[in-house]
């Protein structure tokens, strides 16, 4: 079978456009620092790079809400770590304000103004908010959870009792893991009963503010008052032991989210990025084959009607 000059011409050029492409795509890998540029470079690869990049992308909005999360169980602790400081002087004035006949009329007077002013603050602190929401509001959308007038709370309450235990605000910090990151005022501070219902409660609030009133009209009350007052810190202990139980699982979370942000980012290293010495050494090769290859074909193709005279 004959071969013309014409079937040689063009297997030639193809086998140099191949040659090109090649390189082509080398530098194209050079300059990107990826492998995959576009899905045809490796179909297999790039379902593997999408599935990748799309569980960055989960850990990243996790790592999101770990970090909310923990900004708003920090406020919290602190909140009542203060308060709970504050319980214990309003504790020590009650029991001084107990001792009958041990103090004047004005050094009675003196601590239901310290302990009004401590009710006040303890009022103020239960109202702290994070990015305009009360931190022990549970899931109300107003800016308070205490009203500071009347000391009644304002915020969230189930519709189903005066504790809000069906609605929760949570953060998602894994897939398939969720921490609760709120305690309404109901859960950490009591409740004051309703009137005319038994057995009578009172919250954090009107024990406090019971106390500045008895240690000048009743003293004979702030027996039971501190006993009232011992069950609503207990109660507001319990609730700090709780967020500093979430707090060490946020922590332990965002470990664990760290770790796994770093293995994700190398998979997909693995999978995109070039290896570079490899990929420049294999672009010299492609070069030098192509160079090679121009010269081979620059002698099979015969450009003149005088070279076939020759």
């Amino acid at each position: 079978m004959r071969i013309t000059q014409r079937s040689v011409a063009t297997t030639s050029l193809q086998g140099l456009n191949q040659n090109l492409a090649a390189i082509s795509k080398l530098q194209q890998q050079l300059t990107s620092g990826r492998t995959i540029n576009k899905p045809s470079d490796d179909p297999t690869g790039t379902n593997a790079a999408m599935q990748t990049r799309q569980e960055i992308a989960g850990a990243t909005q996790h790592a999101r809400n770990i970090s909310d999360g923990l900004g708003v169980l920090n406020i919290t602790d602190s909140t009542l770590q203060n308060m709970i400081a504050q319980v214990h002087t309003v504790k020590d004035r009650a029991l001084t304000g107990s001792n009958d006949g041990a103090l004047s009329e004005a050094a009675r007077s003196a601590i239901a103004t310290e302990v009004r002013g401590i009710r006040e603050s303890l009022l103020g602190l239960a109202n702290t908010q994070v990015q305009g929401h009360p931190v022990f509001g549970g899931v109300t959308s107003g800016t308070t959870a205490y009203d500071p007038a009347t000391g009644a709370y304002v915020g969230f309450r189930a519709p189903a009792g005066p504790l809000d235990t069906t609605v929760m605000v949570n953060r998602q910090v894994a897939e398939g893991d969720t921490i609760r990151v709120d305690i309404t005022g109901l859960e950490a501070f009591g409740v004051t009963s309703a009137a005319g219902v038994t057995p009578v409660t009172r919250d954090l609030f009107q024990i406090v503010g019971d106390i500045a009133d008895h240690v000048v009209n009743d003293p004979a009350k702030l027996a039971a008052d501190m006993t009232a007052l011992d069950a609503a810190l207990g109660g507001m202990l319990k609730a700090a032991t709780d967020i500093g139980t979430r707090t060490n699982r946020m922590e332990t979370a965002k470990q664990v989210n760290a770790d796994l942000q770093l293995t994700l980012t190398s998979r997909s290293a693995d999978i995109e990025n070039v290896d570079l010495a490899k990929t420049i050494m294999n672009l010299q090769m492609q070069q030098t084959g192509y160079e090679a290859a121009l010269g081979a074909t620059a002698k099979a193709i015969q450009p003149t009607l005088l070279d076939f005279l020759r």
